[in-house]
């Protein structure tokens, strides 16, 4: 009786023991995993350089956007108006681009696509998905939702901040949060909403057409 009840270390004092040894093993493995890095947190590379890259073409735009309003001639040219002097405009075109563009402040928009946006915007939008699996209307809405009272302001608190530090400015990012974050976040809803609302339809419509 002893020997099936496991008193004495039988049939049933064996299995216990086993199990305590595959638990062993089974932490043992992923310990081994976490310290070569195989279980670990992998930075999310090409989300980054996407977002990097996104952030220096956007703030390119921008640059030569501004430039070109500010250097507009104030006088209409005419449609007549010679080969060369064409030439000409161009080349101041490409002079000024050159000359008179911000790359420190490039350098800081990629850098924050780069390292703070794309990682971030991955996570969570992961976290969105983990937490509203389900391709519905409904959850398709609330996803939008959140991603305007939750990552908006998050992204401008964040871009804020990391603009001022950039320039040795932190001590004026309170006052530059009282005046700025709420028009910018109000101004980005006429942007972003139609965004997402978008980019969560175009992952919900597939799944839609399954079941139709």
């Amino acid at each position: 009786m002893d020997a099936v009840s496991g008193g004495n270390g039988g049939l049933w004092g064996w299995k216990w023991e086993h199990q305590r040894r595959r638990i062993k093993q089974s932490k043992a493995s992923k310990s081994s995993d976490s310290a070569t890095g195989g279980g670990g947190y992998r930075f999310p590379l090409k989300q980054a350089v996407t977002a990097g890259a996104l952030a220096l073409t956007g703030d390119t735009v921008a640059q030569v956007t501004d430039r070109w309003k500010k250097n507009k001639p104030s006088k209409q040219h005419s449609f007549d108006q010679d080969a060369s002097q064409n030439s000409n405009d161009n080349q101041d075109f490409i002079g000024t681009f050159l000359s008179g563009h911000d790359w420190l402040r490039a350098l800081r928009m990629t850098s924050y696509g780069f390292l703070l946006y794309g990682p971030g915007s991955y996570a969570w939008y992961q976290c969105l998905d983990h937490c509203l699996p389900k391709q519905t209307v409904k959850n398709l809405m609330l996803k939008v939702l959140l991603n305007q009272i939750v990552l908006g302001p998050s992204v401008i608190a964040v871009i804020f901040a990391w603009n001022n530090l950039w320039q040795g400015k932190l001590s004026q990012l309170p006052e530059k949060y009282q005046r700025d974050a709420l028009p910018t976040l109000l101004y980005g809803f006429r942007f972003w909403i139609p965004v997402s609302i978008l980019n969560f339809w175009y992952i919900f419509c597939p799944f839609l057409v399954c079941f139709l």
